[in-house]
């Protein structure tokens, strides 16, 4: 599936903070999104689905006009933190989460990033080999970082990537 980056800002708040909720089971606020999104050193992008020339929208878009993912990351000093990389269950398996991650760590090095950090849940398999194909290794680990939506805990796995060294 062709999908085509485009930056979001503080406006998108509720979009972003709706896409989130899609993904994950602890969902953000709003208001704690248009804050992120304003502050200093924040790139978030969408991805939107190609337009397919007299045809229906592509089926992992539930409506027309709705990205299929997306993705936040900050900048402070020379460190990126890549917080949140969400594509809707029917568009995963199509390599969008792989572009909105290498459109971030892009971004993050064109502004002087060295080091680009990111949580994964220690059991989502798929999360975790798309980031360890791009590089990124593990460093720590957050014990009951994450609380599912039955309540229980499960621990986060710290990785890193060295932008310095190998930039995307």
């Amino acid at each position: 599936m062709t999908v085509r980056l485009v930056p979001a800002g503080a406006a998108d708040a509720g979009l972003v903070a709706a896409l989130h909720r899609q993904c994950f089971d602890e969902p953000w606020r709003v208001d704690g999104v248009r804050d992120l999104l304003a502050g200093p050193g924040a790139i978030a992008l969408f991805a939107w689905p190609a337009a397919r020339a007299g045809g229906p929208p592509p089926p992992c878009v539930p409506a027309a006009g709705e990205p299929a993912g997306f993705a936040i990351a900050r900048l402070a000093a020379d460190e990126g933190e890549i917080m949140a990389i969400g594509v809707r269950e029917t568009a995963r398996g199509r390599g969008i989460g792989r572009r909105l991650l290498d459109g971030l760590v892009t971004r993050l090095a064109r502004r002087g990033a060295r080091l680009a950090f990111l949580e994964a849940a220690e059991a989502n398999a798929p999360a975790l080999a798309l980031y360890r194909a791009r590089g990124f290794a593990v460093v720590g680990r957050r014990p009951g970082y994450y609380r599912g939506a039955d309540g229980r805990r499960a621990d986060a796995l710290v990785m890193r990537l060295r932008l310095d060294v190998d930039p995307v």
